[in-house]
């Protein structure tokens, strides 16, 4: 039997249970079940009273060796939310572990040239070529390519669309089809009722194989990974002066910031605008000294002559 005033003992698996009831209509609701998951195995039946700060820095020190630090860092998030949602929400507990995140370094941003493409594409089998182009034309993600269906194409209207659910934003994605891409799913058309890229008539379950891999290496492209032909998309725009606004719809970026990250691929186009400024002020300079020279040649010309 409990005292009177205080408060009872609730474990982490309480916690972690209510979490999960009461976050159901989060789009992280799927990725919290599976971060809750693999935190069972450092508190499972723990009090949360006995949870520590040193406990914490453990386990996420764990996950940045295994994984990165960013990882580690949405997990330190996760653990963090909870615990104070039991002191702050559900008063199961008086305090809370004050734990800081890491230093996340900055993404990196990886592309390759029309040229490296070429050197890649021969060193491809003919399946992987194919979705490799899809990826390099539309910017898309690789499960967004390789699970791509028939449902999500319209080659008349030349566009295609990913479903919120297989979104990483949680939002659907019209992707504007080119006549290279349009001709590419083409010749995909007949292989596969439902899928559309295939290997011997079944549909492609992963791409980021070895094989690619080994191909990219094959190709003398170093420090490339297949995500990076998104990045490789999304600079080539950029270097080909497409808008900062147009290139985050495009790619289906929810924050302005993930796509600044390309800002300064495009020199060339922002001189662009940097010469407008520039036309301005040199046409006010120029018209600045000839009304002063017109001045001077004002007061020159009005000045008696002295004729001794």
């Amino acid at each position: 039997m409990e005292k009177l005033g205080e408060k009872p003992k609730y474990t982490w698996d309480d916690a972690a249970y209510k979490w999960i009831m009461e976050t159901k209509h989060k789009r992280s609701h799927n990725d919290d079940v599976a971060k809750i998951g693999w935190l069972h195995q450092f508190f499972r039946g723990k009090l949360l009273t006995s949870i520590t700060r040193d406990q914490l820095i453990a386990i996420a020190e764990r996950k940045r060796i295994e994984a990165s630090a960013s990882t580690a860092n949405r997990y330190m998030a996760l653990m963090r939310a909870i615990l104070r949602r039991a002191r702050d929400e559900w008063e199961w507990i008086d305090k809370a572990p004050k734990v800081k995140m890491y230093k996340e370094v900055r993404r990196r941003v990886r592309w390759i040239t029309p040229e490296q493409v070429q050197a890649l594409m021969a060193e491809l089998m003919p399946h992987q070529q194919d979705l490799t182009l899809l990826a390099l034309a539309t910017g898309l993600r690789q499960s967004n390519v390789h699970k791509l269906t028939w449902e999500q194409v319209d080659l008349v209207r030349r566009t295609a669309w990913i479903p919120a659910d297989e979104a990483k934003n949680g939002e659907d994605i019209h992707v504007s089809l080119s006549q290279f891409a349009v001709e590419l799913l083409q010749r995909q058309l007949g292989k596969h009722p439902t899928r559309v890229f295939t290997r011997a008539g079944h549909p492609i379950s992963q791409v980021n194989t070895k094989s690619w891999r080994d191909a990219v290496a094959r190709a003398g492209i170093q420090n490339f990974r297949w995500h990076d032909l998104r990045h490789t998309w999304a600079s080539w725009l950029i270097q080909n002066g497409t808008p900062m606004y147009d290139l985050q719809e495009m790619g289906g970026w929810k924050s302005a910031d993930m796509v600044r990250r390309y800002a300064h691929l495009g020199p060339a186009q922002m001189s662009l605008h940097a010469e407008i400024v520039g036309k301005i002020l040199k046409a006010t300079i120029l018209t600045q000294t000839d009304e002063v020279a017109d001045e001077k040649k004002g007061r020159a010309s009005s000045q008696p002559f002295d004729c001794t």
